[in-house]
Order: structure tokens, then C-alpha cells, then sequence
């Protein structure tokens, strides 16, 4: 991943059939976290009825709406016109990394090159997309995900279940999230067993490019590591700064 946000230059291509313009807000604010969109497109035969919803939300956020017909019934020549896009744009070397918005798993195989170029790519699509569309990703937001903080459950007793809303009710914690949790602390963790928080938060990114908090409810890793009760926690202020850190230890650490 680039590190500083403010200096990355990313590359937003959205599949407008297969995106809801309803999120473009809350998506377009999810992107800022990750860099500066210095390219914003969207793809769709604008001519179709089915899109034009999206009129209003292109010109509020300065989008460029890329116009591709539908040759023939049936077929979606929008895939095409973005990939070939995309391309256009990674060989330009004037981006540090895409952000492809679709639930299409036609654009596996775009996300895979970009990144075999050596730039980061995040996917952005609905619970449905499929999985190898979001392995092909360095890291894929789940769109249901993009809600207002205040709909998130920062302090909750329990987890929610992955997939429902996070004002869904509480569901006790569930031993994939349980297993992942722990494995990354041990991988990250030094020979007392104590881990970065930021590091725990990177490798789960690593190994699981759709691990997000929000998907459990919450809207920080830190308050999902707190409510799961598996492991110790501690708050270290840095001597040079203001700055703390949090460390976590498994609780079966002796």
C-alpha cells in the first residue's frame, strides 16, 4: 500500500451498470482515505434510462462519463471501454494506483495486471461480487459498508454478523473472524506475544483484501478487537510525542 494518501494519485474507473450512483458520496469520501482522484470515470451507455440517475451525481463530483453503446442486445460493451482504459491510464505512469468500481468479475484479470505493473489496486462492489474479483484486489470495500459513522456501533457488546447492516442485531462472534483475528496477531506479534495494532490491521488487509471492521460493525479495528474480548490491550505513549499506539496480546498468552 502507498503510505501517504495526500501524495498518491489514484485512478477512479466506475462501472456504472453494475454501481449504485445513490453511494457515490460515501464512496468518493472512502477513496480520499486511500489518495487524491486525480482521474474520476464512469462507464455506461448513457442513453439507457436505467442510468439516469447518475446525471446529477456526475456533475457534483466532476466525473467524466465515458458513453458506450450497447452494440448488441444483451451484451455489455461497458467492460471493454474500461479496460482498455485502464490500460491507457497504467501505461501513462502518471498513476499510483486504480480504484475499479464494479461487481463484475470481468475485471479480475485488470485488477491482476495492475498490480503485476507494481500498482495498488482497490476494488469497490456489492456482497455479491465474486470472490475472485476480490482476491484480485489489494484491498475491496464492500459498498454496503459505506455508511455514516453514526449507523456504526463503535462500543458494542457483541459482533455483528458479516453481511448484515450494522443496525442489524447482535450476533455472538463467529470462528473465522475469531481465527483470523488471532493468527494475524501471532504472525505480528514479538516473543512476549504483544502485536501493533497497525500491523495486526495491515497483515489482515494482506491476507484478506475484503477484511474491513464494518463488515462486523463496526468502524474501527480497535473497537472490533475490544468487543471480541480475546485479547489484551494496551495504550503506549510514545516519549517523543503526543502520539499512542496500540499494542494487543492473545489472552491465552501466558
Amino acid at each position: 500500500m502507498v503510505a501517504d494518501p495526500t501524495h498518491t494519485k489514484l485512478a477512479v474507473l466506475i462501472d456504472a451498470d453494475n454501481a449504485r450512483f445513490s453511494i457515490i458520496n460515501l464512496l468518493l469520501a472512502e477513496v480520499a482515505k486511500y489518495g487524491t482522484a486525480h482521474a474520476k470515470r464512469a462507464y455506461g451507455d448513457w442513453s439507457s434510462h436505467s442510468l439516469s440517475g447518475w446525471k446529477e451525481k456526475l456533475l457534483e463530483n466532476s466525473i467524466l462519463p465515458i458513453q458506450q453503446f450497447s452494440y448488441t442486445r444483451g451484451k455489455n460493451s461497458t467492460d471493454s471501454a474500461m479496460i482498455i482504459d485502464a490500460m491507457d491510464l497504467l501505461y501513462s505512469g502518471r498513476y499510483d494506483g486504480f480504484c475499479l468500481v464494479s461487481s463484475d468479475s470481468d475485471f479480475t484479470r485488470l485488477a491482476a495486471r495492475i498490480r503485476e505493473a507494481g500498482l495498488v489496486v482497490y476494488g469497490f462492489g456489492e456482497a455479491h461480487t465474486p470472490q475472485p474479483f476480490v482476491a484480485a484486489c489489494d484491498k475491496f470495500i464492500y459498498t454496503g459498508n459505506l455508511v455514516h459513522l453514526d449507523e456504526l456501533a463503535p462500543h458494542a457488546d457483541r459482533i455483528v454478523s458479516p453481511g448484515k447492516s450494522a443496525r442489524a442485531s447482535q450476533a455472538p462472534l463467529n470462528p473465522e473472524l475469531a481465527s483470523h483475528l488471532r493468527a494475524a496477531v501471532e504472525a505480528a506479534c514479538n516473543d512476549e506475544g504483544w502485536a501493533s495494532l497497525s500491523d495486526v490491521g495491515q497483515l489482515l488487509t494482506t491476507r484478506h483484501s475484503d477484511f474491513d471492521s464494518r463488515s462486523y460493525g463496526y468502524h474501527k479495528l480497535s473497537d472490533l478487537i475490544t468487543a471480541s474480548s480475546l485479547f489484551e490491550i494496551s495504550r503506549r505513549s510514545s516519549h517523543k510525542s503526543s502520539f499512542t499506539e496500540i499494542f494487543v496480546r492473545d489472552r491465552r498468552r501466558k
